[in-house]
């Protein structure tokens, strides 16, 4: 070896490690990711698609027992000590400064925003008419990235997003008998609030790790939630039975801290286009789960505005490439 190759060894090995991709989709120097890397990214992005499309159900569940703002904040403060001690454990160093705007705009979204509007949209709203509202919720986010980031997506895109949105808007004007409700506001502003979260974490999981966005969002949250939480119990119901304390473990555990974890860790192996393709059997999986778990009935329209949902993500998740 020459002075000169034992000068340029060490470049090599950071040019050559410097190519793995944020999804992890390549190996160091370029090369494909092993098979089963990718089979077991697969395996866990299903996970969390699956753990994400019991949520509806759980959250019903909870409020057989819990008062609204009460399961709300417990499965956000639940769900914080959860996180912070997994970041401590971990020794996660604390986000930079420039980031702590970006989590809070997560921590509204995500950690407050979301489960709040669509736990009080499911006090008069059955699960299946929810999760048909919020399978939305791909190509809204898509818009708030767009918006955000200033990309020009295509027409295709553009028309795809607007059909999708022109079938549930339909679809809930029908069930409601002519007119939104009160359940379908909450939901539809619970659609724009999320996408902005979910948006602004994928900006920020460029430079954090995905799981660390969402324990620290919650993180923020935490002294809100616990302060929500005293106040509510003071005022609702708090009944714990069987399937509301299933709906709230669930909720906190399974559904915001785990199921991301695991979402997260699959998008990683597979990359984000292959992962958002396993999620478009999300608002379908929950209209099983209602069936079989909550007794609805499911009126005609549901599965069909679901599976016409469904066909518009894929339609622009084709498009945005």
């Amino acid at each position: 070896m020459t002075a000169q190759d034992s000068a340029t060894r060490p470049q090599r090995i950071a040019v050559a490690e410097a190519t793995t991709t944020p999804e992890g989709t390549t190996a160091p120097g370029g090369a494909p990711a092993p098979h089963g890397s990718r089979r077991t990214g697969t395996v866990l992005a299903a996970l969390g698609v699956t753990a994400f499309s019991l949520t509806f159900p759980a959250t019903a569940w909870g409020l057989e027992g819990i008062g609204p703002w009460s399961l709300v904040t417990l499965r956000g403060a639940l769900s914080a000590l959860i996180a912070g001690g997994c970041l401590l454990a971990l020794r996660v160093p604390v986000p930079h400064r420039r980031h702590w705007a970006g989590l809070a705009v997560v921590g509204a979204g995500v950690v407050v925003g979301f489960p709040l509007l669509t736990t009080l949209a499911l006090q008069t709203s059955t699960t299946a008419h929810a999760a048909v509202v919020v399978g939305l919720l791909p190509l809204t986010t898509a818009v708030f990235s767009a918006l955000r980031t200033g990309a020009r997506p295509s027409r295709t895109f553009w028309a795809a997003a607007l059909a999708g949105a022109a079938a549930v808007i339909a679809f809930t004007v029908q069930q409601s008998g002519g007119a939104l409700s009160a359940a379908d506001l909450y939901l539809f502003g619970a659609l724009l609030i999320c996408a902005a979260g979910y948006t602004e974490g994928g900006r920020l999981a460029r430079e954090m790790p995905g799981w660390q966005v969402i324990g620290w969002g919650l993180l923020l949250c935490l002294p809100l939630n616990l302060l929500g939480a005293a106040l509510a119990l003071q005022h609702e119901s708090f009944r714990l039975t069987g399937h509301s304390t299933a709906g709230l473990l669930y909720s906190a555990i399974g559904s915001q801290f785990l199921g991301l974890v695991v979402w997260y860790r699959g998008m990683a192996a597979i990359g984000v286009p292959k992962a958002s393709q396993l999620q478009l059997a999300q608002p379908l999986l929950t209209l099983v789960w209602s069936v079989f778990l909550l007794g609805e009935h499911l009126p005609v329209a549901a599965p069909l505005t679901a599976a016409a949902v469904l066909v518009c993500i894929a339609v622009t998740q084709r498009a945005r490439g």
